[in-house]
């Protein structure tokens, strides 16, 4: 039986290409990672492919939750943040399934967490420059740019507010009210940051590099970055006059 206390929570749809790579990417690091997939009813048989690798190699580390269609980013992010904590993990992330985000910083991720006491690690892009490769430079600027004005709009010292390649500690998740949290796209991104943030909790971002998709599509579109970009308005109002949890004692 392979134990830990980490479990990485993968969002997919249509990611058959990338499904088994980055699966085993994962388990080939010297951490011990499990993996959560949250697959949106894909076409393409991405479930299928998780099914075959939890059934012949990784049944005691390989996690599945099928969904019927395309419900949003952060509503299967949310939906694995509560298996997670049901399961009792202690280190719960978020990663992309189509090697944008290198499984080898999981640990540089797990460590700011867990041997530095950070509440939030967050993979970040911006942090020191722009380290963003193979993306076409009109959505480079375009993303660069949302979390400046995130950071205008808000206060909130974060270089990358949209980056969604993070590690939570499980008390963040347990304080945050999920149900509360009202965006699916690159919003929901920057509110999970903001709430943590106003809770008091501790955010390190580490620099990481991050690298196109090599196979399949993206799932990018202009009203997940409108989403974001009128929702940081509400989401300064908020930080005005909403009522947040109380800080948890460490």
């Amino acid at each position: 039986m392979n134990t830990s206390d980490s479990i990485v929570i993968i969002p997919t749809y249509n990611e058959k290409e990338n499904m088994e790579k980055i699966v085993r990417a994962v388990f080939s690091l010297d951490n011990c990672f499990h993996i959560l997939v949250i697959d949106d009813g894909s076409p393409d048989g991405t479930a299928q492919i998780v099914k075959r690798l939890m059934a012949d190699e990784f049944g005691d580390r390989l996690f599945l939750i099928e969904r019927s269609g395309k419900l949003g980013l952060g509503t299967a992010y949310i939906t694995g943040f509560k298996w997670a904590l049901e399961h009792n993990y202690d280190y719960i992330f978020e990663m992309d399934a189509d090697f944008s985000h290198d499984p080898a910083d999981l640990p540089r991720l797990y460590s700011a967490c867990h041997d530095e006491g950070y509440d939030v690690a967050i993979g970040s892009r911006y942090v020191s420059g722009v380290n963003v490769v193979n993306w076409p430079i009109g959505r480079v600027l375009m993303s660069y740019f949302a979390s400046k004005y995130v950071r205008m709009v808000t206060g909130f010292k974060v270089h990358d507010t949209t980056a969604g390649f993070k590690c939570y500690r499980r008390r963040v998740l347990a304080t945050i009210p999920l149900d509360e949290i009202r965006f699916k796209g690159y919003g929901f991104q920057i509110e999970m940051k903001f709430t943590a943030y106003k809770i008091g909790f501790k955010i390190k971002e580490v620099p990481v590099i991050f690298v196109n998709r090599r196979e399949g599509v993206s799932k990018m579109s202009g009203g997940i970055f409108g989403e974001a970009f009128f929702g940081v308005m509400r989401l300064r109002w908020d930080g005005w006059f909403r009522h947040y949890p109380a800080l948890p004692k460490a």
